[in-house]
């Protein structure tokens, strides 16, 4: 086994693509075909499954990518220390829910950044993309929520996928409304009090299961219904035709200009959020820091960290 099979495996897992990864890797696509065979043939497992719409790992592959990762963070540090002049690209991805202490951290972080180079990735998508990236090794870290309705299922995916859920912190649920909106009136709103207010959820592609919905109380049948794909469009429809959607009650007034309220929602349920990761993945440098700054920014709105040593 040699480092540059594990690079050129990287490359392959990163792009999606035999042919794009042997372009950006300067080098034939049968040579790299070839390299990736000899490795697997070393190794007695199959990596890699060629489909129609690009590779994916199989499960051995994701079980030896979760080591490789290991390895290839490992040759990085040694790099920086004994090849200083040697320019690299740090990188980083994190794939979530739509939170914005999720983007706050993420800004945060590439701020404090003393490179000149990196590629970094912030995926706000929908909740089966999170599961998906993290088995492609995508993306280091997901972010999203548990709670008594989505628990059970999201949690069994997760350990059929060889994940784990590490709880971050407690919310109970809120409203997010424009500050127009005549509930803006109220410290605290019934589920009777939105029945004539369009409702906006975030869509979830292909994965049309309740337990999948970004929004607690996803199964409540209601008359004004408009799904969204991101969270611009939320906002601006939260402003221009008063609709509401239901989240952790974090507003970012750097993101929102303070044009969007939020608004406790007397109903008994709370939503755990908190990361998302390989069992078996150590997290590198970038992404211990960007945890570290993440649950700053939550401790800042008010919230406590669940297990804080961890």
């Amino acid at each position: 086994m040699r480092l540059e099979q594990l690079e050129y495996l990287e490359m392959i897992v990163k792009t999606g693509s035999f042919n794009e990864a042997a372009k950006r890797l300067f080098m034939t696509q049968p040579s790299l075909s070839s390299a990736i065979k000899k490795l697997e043939e070393e190794l007695s497992i199959k990596i890699l499954l060629r489909t129609k719409t690009g590779v994916s790992l199989t499960a051995d592959g994701r079980e030896f990518m979760s080591y490789s990762r290991q390895v290839l963070e490992q040759v990085e540090l040694l790099r920086g220390r004994y090849k200083k002049n040697e320019k690299r690209k740090k990188s980083f991805s994190v794939s979530a829910q739509h939170y914005a202490f999720v983007v706050n951290a993420f800004v945060e972080l590439l701020r404090g950044l003393d490179v000149d180079e990196y590629n970094f990735t912030l995926r706000e998508t929908e909740t089966q993309n999170i599961f998906d990236d993290l088995n492609d090794f995508k993306s280091e870290l997901g972010i999203l929520y548990l709670n008594s309705f989505n628990s059970k299922v999201l949690q069994k995916i997760m350990l059929e996928n060889d994940l784990e859920f590490q709880p971050l912190f407690i919310a109970k649920p809120h409203i997010f409304v424009g500050y127009r909106n005549p509930l803006t009136k109220k410290k605290c709103v019934n589920l009777a009090d939105l029945e004539d207010y369009p409702y906006l959820s975030y869509e979830q592609e292909d994965a049309n299961s309740f337990f999948f919905a970004e929004e607690v109380l996803s199964t409540i049948v209601r008359k004004k219904n408009i799904k969204v794909s991101d969270r611009a469009t939320i906002f601006n429809l939260m402003a221009g035709v008063n609709g509401y959607t239901i989240s952790s009650g974090i507003i970012s007034s750097d993101l929102n200009d303070d044009k969007i309220v939020a608004i406790p929602l007397n109903v008994n349920d709370s939503m755990t959020l908190g990361l998302v990761k390989h069992k078996q993945l150590e997290l590198s440098l970038i992404a211990q820091q960007y945890l570290q700054i993440l649950k700053r920014h939550i401790r800042n709105y008010g919230f406590k960290i669940i297990n804080e040593n961890k």
